[in-house]
């Protein structure tokens, strides 16, 4: 016995599910100055919503509410369930300040303290 779920009913249980995952994420992909909701996240890509979502390409921001958390390169792999998949070609962590080119001691100070003679 096979079961057989109209064109229709799966549409409708694909934007309920959908509906579910936006209003449960915070996650979001930023491209320009235009921003989208991240479904899914995982290591090697992400999804959003393929019906209002245009089609992503390039560099991109992944953000957690205000938290910055990774600079992407990404490119688009498939459309299923109304999700669009995209996987990372690059993925760097985003930090809060620049990388220093130096080594500096875990109990080295912060600032130097003089005095005039």
């Amino acid at each position: 016995m096979s079961t057989y779920v109209s064109k229709e009913i799966r549409a409708e249980l694909d934007a309920a599910r959908i509906a579910a995952l936006k209003k449960s994420s915070r996650l979001r992909v930023e491209m320009g100055d235009n921003t989208y909701k991240i479904l899914k996240l995982w290591k090697d890509g992400f999804t959003v919503e393929a019906a209002t979502t245009p089609r992503l390409r390039g560099l991109v921001d992944i953000y957690d509410g205000a938290n910055h958390l990774y600079q992407c390169l990404i490119i688009a792999d498939e459309d299923e369930g109304g999700e669009m998949r995209y996987e990372f070609k690059r993925s760097t962590a985003a930090h809060d300040k620049a990388p220093l080119d130096f080594y500096r001691a875990p109990d080295a100070p912060i600032a130097l303290l003089g005095h005039e003679d």
